[in-house]
């Protein structure tokens, strides 16, 4: 009878619970002084407990990190700025359900793709839809929206993510279609979700970076409004750990 119920379970597609009845059938003992609707409690938490770790697990493999990051391992050591308490409000998902938006700016090697990826990383982890996109490869997906008809899909999709991070901001210029997407998107994810944008540039050149004064006002506006901010500073983390590495070694 357990083998068949095992099989039911499993055919319904409900493993955890199948699992841990599993456990309970081998631990002879432990769960007989339990009454039924404990034991039955118990089956549908590990039900429960193994659907959210999947779910968790489907939101890191989308949101396509270019690093492997979280929130306990940021190095607050390096002088750049950095404080605690502002990382510690970015992992509550207070801003994310409001819909604000971060800037993170900094020198090459600061650590701002790391953070940006921490928080990305701490936001599947509570649930929350996220995507990783460098600026030049978003525009190149909605290039090839726009050829093959999905264009409108795409921005649909886009508008969904809970967390939009954009990398490499300012690094090239915009092209004129470019620049309308940028504001598309923009406009659909303006006070509905978040977008994280990740630049070498400070953000007082961020107005000339873009190219065109109105859309330029127009896409500022919306991402720059009520948005939090982690300006790093200081030198490259990468090029003060090769030279602790060499100091070390020599």
């Amino acid at each position: 009878m357990t083998i068949q119920t095992l099989n039911q379970l499993r055919e319904l597609k409900l493993g955890g619970m199948a699992a841990a009845l599993e456990a309970q059938r081998e631990q002879i003992g432990t769960y007989e002084g339990l009454a039924f609707d404990e034991r039955l409690g118990l089956l549908v938490e590990h039900e429960r407990l193994l659907r959210d770790q999947r779910k968790r697990d489907r939101l890191i493999t989308q949101a396509r990190f270019k690093l492997n990051a979280s929130i306990a391992e940021i190095d607050y050591q390096h002088p750049r700025g950095l404080q605690k308490a502002h990382i510690a409000q970015l992992a509550q998902p207070d801003w994310l359900h409001r819909g604000q938006n971060l800037l993170i700016t900094g020198p090459c090697g600061s650590g701002k793709t790391y953070l940006a990826c921490a928080i990305g990383h701490n936001a599947c982890l509570l649930g929350l839809s996220v995507r990783y996109r460098r600026l030049s490869r978003l525009t190149l997906e909605l290039a090839q929206a726009r050829a093959d008809g999905s264009y409108r899909q795409c921005l649909k999709r886009l508008a969904n993510i809970d967390l939009l991070i954009i990398d490499d901001w300012g690094l090239e210029p915009l092209q004129a279609t470019q620049r309308h997407e940028l504001l598309e998107i923009m406009d659909d994810r303006h006070g509905h979700t978040s977008t994280a944008v990740v630049s070498q540039l400070p953000t007082d050149q961020w107005y000339a970076s873009i190219g065109d004064n109105t859309l330029a006002d127009a896409i500022l506006d919306r991402l720059m409004h009520n948005a939090h901010r982690l300006q790093l500073k200081g030198e490259s983390m990468r090029k003060r750990k090769e030279v602790d590495q060499r100091e070390h070694l020599s």
